[in-house]
Order: structure tokens, then C-alpha cells, then sequence
């Protein structure tokens, strides 16, 4: 039995162009055998898994269908994950590449591609890890349509979010509110701006996850008083904690506790920070992911009545 020959190592694992084949020297009978697959005309790629693709995989799979399609690039819902971001984009995970071009040219038609157009801006289209993507911003106005405001503030809140230097490698946030705003400037009329624009009237640049933008949203819509994000607290002893949201005024501090609190290093660190708060006289509200269901009514309660118990009046 003859087998195929192997394929140059570069290409012997991604998805890669006929193109780049033909360049490495692999004839064309090469590509018609050996497990290799045709996702679109053009591309050729490894027998993929079953699996859903990691943000890895999914760039190796999107950069040949922008390279096989003149001026593109990956957006929409593959630009959302491709740059990781957080909150609920519906059909995210339906099969596909989506791909943008501008709106002087055809819509791209080709299969495993959902083809958009549109105008673009020179620095909306940026280069992520070999792959052009459309920028943050811009990724961040293109879903808009599909998802809600509240998931769009999650998103907004994760592009302005303070990072922290020293676990994270950089030091300046994603985008600035006037960096969005601009971009919603730029494109007057996008389907799902007006949802974008109220979506950056809620965004805060505090918050470090989405469930802690979803909390503060809840409470908001509940009628609270507006918490301060992620502001250091000076307590007792000189004890300085930055709870995830907080009223001063009337000693309340709320915590959402995900998974990562249940590491046995952290929840020792979980009952030096409750002791704190406790000694300088706070009420803590620790709040899980349970107490997020049924629009965190759960969650509500419970800072409800922590305030109610420091004096606040829901008509104040």
C-alpha cells in the first residue's frame, strides 16, 4: 500500500491555501488524499475534531478563509471569540467563519463562510496572531445587533476595565469610553447601535468579570443606591480591601465569589478579608453563582436587606 507523503511541517497541522501548498512544493494530487478536508474552495485542513474549536484552533481555521478572500476579515461572531470576549452572543457556536469585506465589494459566498459588509475605518481592521480580525471596538458595535444591552455592558465593562500590570502584562485597558463613543459616532445607523449606545451609558470601568457587571445591572434596574466599583476601602487596623461593589455610606460591601474562591489557598484569604470587614464594622454580602439565577433575584434580596439593616430607605 502506497501512503501518502507527508506534508511540510508547517502545514502538516492548521488549516492552510492551496495556495501555500503549492508555494511549499506539495503537488496537487497531494491534496486530494490523506485525511485532508475542504472546508471552502481553496482551503484545505486536517480531518478536524468534534469537539467546539479553542480560540486557537478557530484562528488557525479563520486566517486561510481571509487569505483565500480578498480584503476580509474574520468578524462578527468569530472576532467575539477570537478575542475572548465575555457575556452571551447568541449562535456564537453554530459552525461558520464570519467574514467582513468592505461595502465597495461582494459580499464573500463561499461555504463555511457567513459573509458581511460594511464600512471600515483603516484602524478597525487590526492583525491578531496572523489573522486580520476586526478591531475590538469595532467587533464590539458589530455584534450589537444580536445581543442584549446587558451582555453588551458586560463586553463594554471587559473593554474598559483597569487591567492589573502585574498578573496581566499590560497596563492600559482595551479601549476608552471615548474610544467607544467614537466608534458609535463613526457608524450612525448600524443596525444595533441605539442597544450599543445604552449599553455604554451603563458600562463602568471597574468591574473583573461579567457576572459582577450582571450583579450591578440587577441591582441598578432594582432601584439601589449606585455602588462604587472595585474601590479600595480603608477598614479598621489600616486594613485596605476593593471589594467588587460597595456603599460607604452605609458600611455594605458586596463580593461575587466564583469558582476560583473555592481553591482552599483562597478561601483562607476569603475569611482574613471577611475578619476585616467585620472588625471595622461592615456587613459583607457574599454572593455565588446560584444567587445570579432568575435574573439574580436571589442576589437582590440579600443586598437588600444588608441595606435595609444600615438605615436605607428604597424612596431615598
Amino acid at each position: 500500500m502506497k501512503y501518502p507523503s507527508a506534508l511540510p511541517d508547517h502545514l502538516s497541522a492548521i488549516p492552510f491555501t492551496v495556495k501555500e501548498a503549492l508555494d511549499a512544493g506539495v503537488g496537487r494530487d497531494r491534496l486530494k488524499i490523506g485525511g485532508l478536508v475542504t472546508p471552502s474552495r481553496g482551503i484545505r485542513m486536517p480531518s478536524p475534531s468534534e469537539t467546539q474549536p479553542s480560540t486557537q484552533q478557530l484562528a488557525h481555521l479563520a486566517r486561510p478563509h481571509t487569505l483565500v478572500t480578498g480584503l476580509s476579515a474574520a468578524s462578527h461572531a468569530t472576532a467575539f471569540l477570537l478575542w475572548e470576549f465575555p457575556g452571551f452572543l447568541p449562535g456564537a457556536d453554530r459552525p461558520g467563519i464570519h467574514i467582513s469585506r468592505p461595502d465597495a465589494v461582494a459580499i464573500a459566498r463561499r461555504r463555511s463562510v457567513v459573509g458581511h459588509r460594511g464600512q471600515f475605518f483603516p484602524d478597525e481592521i487590526v492583525e491578531l496572531g496572523g489573522v486580520f480580525v476586526t478591531s475590538r471596538t469595532r467587533t464590539w458595535l458589530d455584534i450589537a445587533r444580536r445581543m442584549s444591552v446587558d451582555e453588551l455592558t458586560v463586553v463594554a465593562d471587559h473593554l474598559l476595565r483597569r487591567p492589573r500590570p502585574e498578573f496581566e502584562g499590560r497596563s492600559a485597558a482595551h479601549a476608552t469610553r471615548d474610544e467607544l463613543a467614537d466608534m458609535l459616532d463613526r457608524h450612525k445607523g448600524t443596525p444595533g447601535i441605539r442597544k450599543a449606545r445604552l449599553a455604554l451609558d451603563q458600562a463602568r470601568a471597574g468591574a473583573d468579570s461579567a457576572p459582577e457587571t450582571r450583579l450591578r445591572l440587577a441591582l441598578a434596574r432594582r432601584g439601589f443606591p449606585g455602588a462604587d466599583v472595585n474601590v479600595p476601602v480603608s477598614l479598621a487596623g489600616g486594613a485596605v480591601r476593593q471589594p467588587d461593589l460597595s456603599y460607604p455610606e452605609f458600611r455594605v460591601a458586596v463580593e461575587y465569589d466564583g469558582e476560583g474562591h473555592s481553591d482552599p489557598a483562597q478561601v483562607l484569604k476569603d475569611i482574613s478579608r471577611d475578619e476585616d470587614f467585620a472588625a471595622a464594622d461592615w456587613i459583607l454580602v457574599r454572593i455565588g453563582k446560584t444567587h445570579m439565577e432568575n435574573d439574580a433575584r436571589a442576589a437582590v434580596r440579600k443586598v437588600r436587606l444588608a441595606l435595609l439593616a444600615r438605615g436605607w430607605s428604597p424612596s431615598e
